[in-house]
């Protein structure tokens, strides 16, 4: 796996919306893309804020070098990925409270024509990823499990506006 210091041209600099951005929002682009291109199966990959906006995403003309094509994806692609991703995550944090089972760290919604995997990020953004059904979900949750640790530690409040405004600016 290359790393955003490797000497291979990282998926940034192919990706229009990343150019102006801090190194800290550069890398988190690098590492969306490289999940996508690394993970067999993900048909759309977002980036939520707690409070439910759209931070990255594996869309076309967003911030992914090879987007995924995703022919029977949410019909917004991650607009509506990152709406269900957030109703999800607050679904699934209300029930833990409830149950008294602590923290939630991932959420996995099994359907007949594909996979949802939710997973925590920090102070409350989640990693939404919508894969095929016949995806190895132990992979797929091993690499967001790598994206998370990876994307946790710099996704502060000002990377976290800085990537809103990319995102608003790329519509």
């Amino acid at each position: 796996m290359r790393t955003p210091s490797s000497s291979a041209a990282p998926a940034q600099d192919a990706a229009p919306p990343a150019y102006g951005l801090s190194s800290e929002a550069r890398n988190l682009h690098w590492l969306l893309t490289n999940l996508v291109e690394e993970v067999p199966g993900l048909l759309s990959v977002a980036v939520v804020s707690s409070d439910g906006l759209l931070l990255l995403s594996s869309d076309p003309g967003r911030n992914a070098e090879r987007p995924v094509a995703n022919p029977k994806g949410p019909k917004g692609s991650s607009a509506d990925l990152a709406t269900i991703v957030s109703g999800l995550g607050s679904l699934t944090i209300g029930a833990a409270k409830l149950m008294d089972g602590g923290g939630v760290k991932q959420t996995v919604v099994a359907m007949e024509e594909g996979s949802l995997f939710v997973m925590s990020i920090s102070d409350g953004s989640l990693l939404g990823v919508h894969a095929t059904p016949d995806c190895d979900m132990s992979v797929v949750a091993y690499h967001m499990a790598l994206f998370v640790g990876r994307a946790g530690h710099v996704l502060t409040p000002e990377l976290r506006s800085e990537l809103r405004k990319s995102m608003e600016s790329a519509r």
